[in-house]
């Protein structure tokens, strides 16, 4: 598959201006990038379903893009999308039957040939095996075949049409989220079948465990000195990569304007500065004129030259990087004292959550999993006090301050712009300086920014005033990868307490503090 100069644009705001993408057998793409920087856009274009506004596309016949929903009535069954992604292949068997019974047939020889080939690479005769493997690492295997997708959960539905797709197995694969709605086991099932394949496959991901266990390589379409960059390795491989890349960039800016300020200075001083701008004395007036003019030739060559290259640099001269959303405020309050700031006992919610002995001190580091359901979320309300337990007590010292980022954002007044909201918070440091928005988005109207800026104008009014304890729900879901790797670095500096509820594996995998689990009711670390 090769992209060659992409150009495309949503009304006022150019997505790509000259993309290209080659990729080949084997390799395994990962997309990377702020929300909003093309990823989906992306794999629309590759997939036939975008058109760009210049540039093109050159692709494989067999191609197999993961859609959002189902391409199915609500009235069909699981078997009927099972049966449809193994059509082809069972088509194939069939003619390759047909074709053996006819040897003796130059033609038919030759397609046999062909066939063989195509089902080989499709690994036909494992097709149903593969089928049944696929549906039970999907965590679909015990539902019946017969059921109606309308009766299905969008997971599950979302689900199936990644196994469909995965039953298919095209030689090359666009996969936009694949791992919304799986589990952990269905994620490991996931990324080992993935990485096993021979075709192509390219993909977007939040989930940086999976980018770091399936990709060859990482497309990373945010802001760099040539454009969207391509870093050979894992999602691990690229962070160094990228590191060092806006490392190479912040300092041949400074090297070009520090040549640019000294430019300016020459041309603009040693014009003036002719000989030691002093009249001659009368008997030197000779060798003035001719010591003088040779000095002002000299001077004259040196204005030039630096015009010159001061014309040059400033035409060709790289752009300012565009400052990251790189988190710099303070997450919480008050120094550590070690004193208890919250405690549960006997905390009961009917089917959500038992709690039965829970100490949250003020120096707490906590970490909340949970599979869907186990009661992160109700447990963090009972915190914050925005819930009553139907049995219990929830005690929070006096003074104490509790602030919670839920997952589902309301906004007090969406017509206000993220500036006038954040300042009516009482903000003790300008929403400027955070790094959780860019400028742009700071005036207009709150209810225009996407799901993943309205989570972060949220965190920044909730942090205007940083809390004592601060409790943050699903915090990685709708924001970078980049942004979430400074978000949790600024955790250690956080002079008061944080409750983290989360399924992200990388944050779990890298945590370092006690850890709350829901599924077993133990507390460890």
């Amino acid at each position: 598959m090769h992209a060659h100069d992409l150009v495309f644009s949503y009304r006022d705001r150019v997505v790509f201006d000259g993309l290209s993408l080659t990729a080949s057998p084997g390799r395994r793409i990962g997309l990377v990038g702020e929300n909003g920087a093309g990823k989906t856009t992306l794999l629309r274009l590759l997939a036939g379903l975008e058109e760009p506004l210049s540039g093109s596309v050159e692709r494989g016949p067999d191609l197999g893009f993961l859609f959002q929903e189902l391409p199915f009535p609500p009235g069909a069954t699981v078997s009927d999308v099972v049966d449809d992604a193994l059509a082809e292949i069972r088509a194939a068997a069939a003619r390759l039957d047909t074709l053996a019974r006819q040897a003796e047939d130059p033609a038919a020889l030759a397609e046999y040939g062909q066939v063989l080939e195509w089902a080989q690479t499709h690994d036909l005769w494992d097709a149903d095996r593969r089928a049944k493997l696929v549906l039970a690492g999907l965590g679909l295997a015990e539902i019946d075949p017969d059921r109606p997708l309308k009766t299905l959960s969008g997971g599950e539905r979302s689900r199936l049409g990644l196994a469909a797709l995965l039953v298919r197995q095209p030689e090359t694969l666009l996969l936009d989220e694949p791992t919304n709605h799986l589990d952990d086991a269905g994620m490991h099932f996931l990324e080992r079948h993935l990485s096993a394949l021979d075709g192509i496959v390219v993909l977007s991901s939040h989930d940086r465990v999976f980018l770091d266990a399936v990709c060859t390589d990482i497309l990373d379409l945010d802001p760099a000195l040539g454009g969207p960059a391509r870093y050979g390795g894992a999602y691990s491989q690229y962070l160094v990569q990228k590191r060092a890349e806006r490392a190479r960039w912040d300092q041949r800016h400074a090297e070009e304007q520090d040549e640019l300020k000294q430019l300016r200075e020459s041309v603009a001083v040693t014009a003036r500065d002719v000989a030691h701008n002093r009249a001659p004395r009368d008997n030197a007036k000779m060798l003035y004129d001719f010591k003088g003019g040779r000095v002002q030739k000299q001077i004259s060559r040196r204005v030039r030259n630096a015009q010159q290259r001061l014309d040059e640099l400033t035409r060709t001269q790289v752009r300012k990087p565009p400052a990251p959303l790189r988190f710099a405020g303070t997450l919480t309050g008050r120094p550590r004292t070690g004193e208890l700031a919250l405690s549960l006992r006997d905390v009961h919610v009917p089917g959500r959550l038992h709690i039965g002995h829970l100490d949250v001190p003020d120096t707490a580091r906590l970490l909340v999993t949970g599979g869907n359901g186990a009661g992160k979320s109700t447990l963090l309300s009972l915190l914050a006090g925005a819930l009553a337990p139907a049995k219990g007590a929830v005690r929070r010292r006096r003074g104490v301050r509790v602030g919670l980022l839920e997952q589902d954002v309301v906004l007090t007044d969406p017509a206000k712009s993220p500036r006038q909201l954040y300042a009516s918070a009482g903000a003790e440091v300008p929403l400027t300086e955070l790094g959780l928005l860019q400028p742009r988005d700071l005036d207009r109207p709150a209810g225009s920014l996407s799901v993943g800026q309205r989570r972060r104008l949220a965190l920044a009014i909730l942090i205007a005033s940083p809390p004592d304890v601060l409790l943050l729900d699903e915090p990685t879901n709708h924001i970078s990868l980049t942004l979430a790797e400074e978000l949790f670095s600024a955790l250690d500096s956080a002079p008061g307490a944080v409750v983290v509820a989360s399924h992200d594996r990388w944050l779990r995998r890298e945590w370092h503090g006690t850890r709350l689990s829901l599924d077993h009711g133990e507390v460890t670390g």
